[in-house]
This record gives C-alpha cells, sequence and structure tokens, in this order.
C-alpha cells in the first residue's frame, strides 16, 4: 500500500531518483538557475526549500543535515554563506518555476527552476549595440525586398 508515501519517484528506482535530485539542488545552488522538465523542477524544489531553511537557522545542526543532501561542499558553503542570509527576512518561497516550452525531442514541458533574487544575466548579449544592429539590418533588407519587389522581371 502507498499510504503516506510522498514524492514522485521520477520513473526511476528511489535510490536514483533520489541521487538526481541532490545533484540537481546542488547545481541549482551552485548556479542560482537550472533548467529541466517541470515535473523534476517541482520536485527538486521541495528540496531546495527545505535547504535554505536549513541554511538560514544556521547552527551546525542544519549545516549537517543540509550535508548530507547537499553534495559540493563548497556549494554547502556558499548556501550557508551566502544564500542564507540573502533569504533572512523571507518566510518562504525562496524558489520560482518559469516554463520554458516543449522540448523537441519527446514533448516534455520545460521549465526553468531558479532562486527568486537571482541575479541572473543571460550570457551571449554583451551589449544593447547587437540590437540596434539587428534592428538596422531588418530595416535594409525590407527596403532591399521592396526595391526588387518594385523592379519589374527582366
Amino acid at each position: 500500500m502507498r499510504h503516506q508515501v510522498r514524492g514522485n519517484r521520477l520513473n526511476r528506482p528511489a535510490d536514483q531518483s533520489r541521487a538526481m535530485l541532490r545533484n540537481m539542488v546542488t547545481s541549482l545552488f551552485e548556479h542560482e538557475r537550472i533548467e529541466t522538465t517541470l515535473t523534476k523542477a517541482k520536485e527538486a524544489r521541495r528540496y531546495a526549500e527545505r535547504m535554505i531553511t536549513f541554511a538560514k537557522r544556521g547552527d551546525l545542526t542544519a549545516r549537517r543535515q543540509a550535508a548530507r543532501f547537499i553534495i559540493k561542499p563548497v556549494v554547502l558553503q556558499k548556501l550557508f554563506d551566502a544564500i542564507g542570509p540573502r533569504f533572512a527576512e523571507r518566510p518562504g518561497g525562496y524558489t520560482r518555476i518559469m516554463r520554458a516550452g516543449i522540448r523537441k525531442g519527446d514533448d516534455a514541458q520545460m521549465a526553468i527552476l531558479e532562486l527568486v533574487d537571482s541575479n541572473y544575466k543571460p550570457k551571449g548579449k554583451k551589449s544593447g549595440k547587437t540590437d540596434v544592429s539587428k534592428k538596422e539590418a531588418d530595416a535594409k533588407r525590407k527596403k532591399d525586398m521592396k526595391k526588387t519587389a518594385a523592379q519589374p522581371p527582366a
């Protein structure tokens, strides 16, 4: 019987799903943002919120309980020194799940799991100048298309 069995095994044996969730939560605290499927994000959120609550407590017992789940010692240090104090005034709701479209290969609903006050800056765009040059290039292309459409075929 499944009475009071909480959580989702995510189509894996229980030990594998636990290992995957430990890796995901560790990566979340390391990068402050991860992209995964919606179901995995909802499951990882439960553990991430609990780890941040441990970090807010900040005592030795809380650190040991978090160390049982967080894999990398460097990430554990970051959790207790930077992330925990950052959320000291917030009573809960430390993470956000945003839907990120559908994965091409298997039509799985993707999601972005991130810390609420994350200062995430997307990599790739360096300044606003690239946007301006793109707009200029689009305008020039449209102008050229109008010219070629106006000319009669030879």
